[in-house]
């Protein structure tokens, strides 16, 4: 291992107890169950009133280079939608957004949340219990030494945030987003069109 490896494992191995504390109050351990082993897993929600934009959108997998996405978002989204960073707390002004709205991938536009299910976790990150369903795909997480349960637009793959076992009812998860993963729009806008 050359020094470069070494001290960039060394600053994952200090930094990770922060990073975790900080983004949860539950521990890796508590991964929903399936989570691990269905890439398709989503908190069951059975209301047709999460709903603020029509249900209507193409899910299907984008083609899409990496270098074709730094075209379009933010070098900032860009490095947490693919390369599944994380912003520092308390940092997207989507914390403070309370009005009724849907929250789209900031890289395909596909409305992944709705307002309806948004909660202030006290995390620093914004927060819901439940994503729309069908919109979000999750995968298992060993990074940081410890397994978290990773989630992502089901579209373009683009990584939105971790999944915890400590939200509240109706699902009792907590799906930890990044503000700059997610873009808004209000209920009495259109959706804008679905990137291709």
């Amino acid at each position: 291992m050359d020094r470069r490896s070494f001290i960039g494992k060394l600053a994952i191995l200090t930094t990770g107890p922060a990073v975790l504390a900080a983004c949860g109050k539950s521990h890796s351990a508590d991964v929903p169950a399936g989570a691990a082993s269905d890439s398709t897993y989503v908190a069951p929600v059975t209301s047709d009133s999460l709903w603020v934009h029509g249900r209507d959108a193409d899910v299907t997998p984008l083609e899409k280079s990496e270098e074709a996405w730094k075209d379009v978002v933010s070098p900032e989204a860009y490095q947490i939608l693919f390369e599944e960073g994380t912003e520092p707390r308390y940092s997207s002004p989507l914390l403070e957004e309370k009005r009724r709205e849907t929250y789209i991938c900031a890289a395909c536009y596909l409305p992944l949340f709705s307002s309806i299910t948004k909660y202030e976790s006290g995390t620093g990150w914004p927060s819901f219990w439940a994503p729309l369903p069908g919109r979000v795909g999750t995968k298992v997480d060993n990074k940081l030494a410890m397994q978290r349960t990773e989630y992502h637009c089901t579209r373009c793959s683009g990584h939105q945030g971790h999944v915890f076992t400590d939200g509240p009812d109706p699902t009792g998860f907590r799906y930890c987003n990044n503000g700059l993963a997610l873009a808004f729009v209000p209920e009495d806008e259109p959706l804008p069109s679905l990137r291709s």
